[in-house]
């Protein structure tokens, strides 16, 4: 299956992938990062799955969620009737992770085929099952899956089966729970009044947005993708569920990303805040104080969920990858990598925090003042970069242009709040660093902003420049820059990050169009006065979302369809500040 055909279902703690045809073919318990129990995704049936779909011909498909929430309903025509299976993961509270599935006969009598085949540690280890009372236990080191049922089912082969008639107004009810295999199994919680009360608190949650700007529905969809993908114990948000989707079909570019990255999450922050969810900002502001102001020069680009720093990259032979695209990946090695811009996102957090509340904790200060004092020390490094190359370090023009973010964030919070700085000594190096960026990360000749100091290529991320308030949205050079990047880095309309043919990035092979670069050009024509351009761009972008309204990491103009890892954080928190960018530039226009 193509990667648009999945749909994503969640707990707040870990998360599954749902194919059009009825089959999980991605779960990893009992949180985001553990290994996976389902690997389908990255192989074929025998690397796990869990099917609960008709058993003869499917005419038609279709599928939704439940108006908002992340309950999804797919519903399967056949010659013999319809049926409706409902598939969630309620939260856990205190409980064990759960998936449920529940089949709705709609009309007719639908012959059903129920297919569960656990592959814990990414497909590594085939359990031994045992019968229950009310269904079967797997079990496999330190992992236990209980499956329950009222239905009999056939064990054979390490897989566990079950064939029924979907007959119209009855309903057939699977759950799978995990636990560890040392202690007692959890009671099992009846899959209707689960369903409610997951229906129940989605939608209150969605209740709470605040946006009432345009393209409302597709901005809540991305809230609640968002919201999915933020671990509810820590505050931690993670970039996507997924490990190594191909960012390009067959190639080598498969990365892990179910960690934190900064960057990221405070996009996300700011997305969130935008909308009305606060008490998500502040979780996040909370772990952040937990894991990056301890010892400024340790500030890494991203953590695990529970904050931890090490995320050991490592490869997995026995997975063929989704559709032959190796190496399949676990951990993540740019965790080691510096760059600066993760500085600026830090102190960017503590002026989101502090607006929020209208103040800030007198026990806060002395940690972000420590980040900028050390900052100082090694703003005119060069460094990695954004986009986390494995090619030289560089001074890159985003990065300079974060760094100048570092210290206008931090005089706006000094002077705002009255708090004891260095904010003369703070604001020479604003101005030197703002100059430094103008001298020698623009080209005069062709009027834009480049990748790098005295570099002739371009890359997408300097399109934040009028997003941060480095210049005005009108400003010729940013005029310039959109152009420039439009002409250059596009394909068909859609951005790229950088040309693969000019940049070293360390790696082999091309790339997707970056879904989050193209919806920071749709907020730079918004802040350019080119609110017609930016609405057309947002739409087009909005078409290639699939039909539950969900974005991976890239789209291939050239095969057009879905790249990367899915459903991407980046997209859909770039699709939310695009939407408000459009929605602010037409108030203003008809004010």
């Amino acid at each position: 299956m193509r990667i648009e055909d999945y749909g994503l279902i969640g707990d707040l703690q870990a998360a599954a992938l749902v194919g059009r045809n009825g089959s999980v073919d991605w779960l990893c318990l009992p949180r985001f990062d553990s290994s996976s129990c389902f690997s389908a995704l990255l192989g074929d049936e025998t690397h796990g799955r869990w099917l609960v779909a008709p058993s003869g011909e499917v005419r038609s498909t279709s599928r939704r969620y439940r108006p908002g929430t992340l309950v999804l309903e797919t519903e399967f025509e056949t010659k013999e009737g319809a049926v409706r299976v409902i598939d969630f993961m309620p939260r856990r509270g205190d409980g064990p992770p759960r998936l449920m599935r529940i089949v709705e006969g709609m009309r007719g009598r639908v012959p059903m085929q129920m297919e569960l085949s656990l592959r814990p540690d990414y497909a590594s280890i085939v359990p031994w099952i045992e019968a229950a009372a009310d269904g079967i236990v797997a079990t496999a080191g330190p992992d236990a899956f209980r499956l329950t049922t009222a239905r009999p089912l056939e064990v054979g082969d390490g897989s566990v089966r079950a064939d029924f008639i979907a007959v119209e107004g009855a309903r057939e009810r699977f759950t799978l729970t995990w636990h560890l295999s040392y202690e007692e199994a959890p009671a099992v919680e009846d899959a209707d009044s689960a369903l409610a009360r997951t229906e129940a608190w989605w939608r209150d949650w969605s209740g709470r947005c605040t946006y009432q700007g345009a393209y409302r529905d597709e901005v809540l969809t991305s809230l609640i993708a968002l919201k999915a993908m933020t671990f509810e114990t820590t505050g931690a948000v993670i970039a996507a569920p997924t490990t190594s989707l191909p960012e390009d079909i067959g190639g080598e570019r498969n990365w892990d990303y179910r960690f934190c990255w900064l960057r990221d999450s405070v996009l996300t922050l700011e997305a969130l805040l935008q909308t009305g969810y606060t008490e998500e900002a502040l979780g996040f502001r909370d772990f952040l104080l937990r894991i990056g102001t301890g010892d400024p020069s340790k500030i890494q680009i991203m953590y695990g969920i529970d904050g931890g720093r090490r995320l050991t990259e490592f490869e997995l032979p026995e997975l063929p990858g989704y559709e032959e695209s190796r190496p399949v990946r676990i951990g993540n090695a740019a965790s080691e990598q510096f760059q600066l811009d993760v500085y600026g996102e830090v102190i960017g957090v503590g002026f989101l925090g502090a607006n929020l509340t209208g103040r800030i904790e007198e026990r806060f200060w002395p940690r972000w003042r420590a980040v900028v004092e050390h900052f100082e020390g090694i703003w005119r490094e060069p460094d990695d970069g954004i986009w986390e190359s494995r090619g030289p370090r560089r001074h890159y023009t985003y990065s300079k242009v974060m760094a100048w973010v570092v210290f206008e964030r931090a005089i706006r919070l000094a002077d705002q709040f009255e708090l004891e700085a260095p904010v003369d000594r703070w604001k020479l190096i604003r101005e030197e660093i703002h100059d430094e960026v103008c001298k020698r990360g623009y080209d005069p000749e062709r009027r834009t902003f480049t990748q790098y100091y005295g570099s002739k290529e371009l890359d997408a991320s300097v399109l934040n420049i009028p997003l941060v308030g480095f210049l005005p949205g009108t400003d010729d050079r940013v005029t310039g820059t959109i152009d420039a990047i439009s002409r250059e880095l596009g394909r068909d309309g859609f951005v790229s990050r950088y040309s693969t043919a000019e940049t070293d990035d360390g790696l082999s092979g091309d790339e997707g169009q970056f879904l989050a670069c193209s919806f920071w050009l749709v907020s730079a024509l918004a802040l350019n006065d080119r609110v017609e351009e930016a609405r057309a761009l947002f739409e087009r972008l909005l078409g290639l979302s699939n039909d539950l309204g969900l974005l991976a990491e890239e789209y291939d103009v050239k095969r057009q369809r879905q790249v990367g890892n899915f459903p991407q954080a980046f997209s859909h928190l770039t699709l939310v500040g695009a939407a408000t960018a459009i929605s602010v530039a037409e108030h203003t226009e008809s004010a």
